[in-house]
């Protein structure tokens, strides 16, 4: 018997096993990842006030280069924490929500390090 695999079902497992165990704070927000073919996002979320403090794209309109690859992904992370530092954030808890830490997510983390943030 053949099953069929629901991989959407089992990233949204993954990624409420890790958001039972990790939480953003004003001073120490949660980076959350977001991966389509075509586009990678990243957002800080405060969690306790539920609001959103800095977030980048490849959508954004000053970005300019493909963002479904891994070159667009570090270009995100370093654009992000460039945001985030102009805000007075340093540091950062990594939600990478569901996604194996490889390619464009671990590529978002490097940049996001490079920029200046700390996780």
């Amino acid at each position: 018997m053949v099953k069929n695999i629901d991989r959407k079902a089992q990233r949204a497992k993954r990624q409420k096993r890790v958001r039972s165990k990790i939480s953003g704070t004003a001073a120490r927000p949660r980076l959350n990842v977001f991966r389509s073919a075509k586009h990678i996002y990243a957002q800080l979320i405060d969690d306790v006030a539920g609001v959103t403090l800095a977030q980048a794209s490849s959508m954004d309109k000053d970005f300019g280069s493909y963002g479904g690859n891994v070159e667009g992904a570090k270009k995100v992370g370093e654009i992000l924490a460039e945001r985030a530092k102009a805000k007075g954030i340093e540091e950062v808890v990594f939600d990478r929500a569901g996604y194996l830490y490889h390619g464009r997510v671990a590529a978002l983390a490097d940049g996001a390090r490079d920029g200046g943030l700390k996780f």
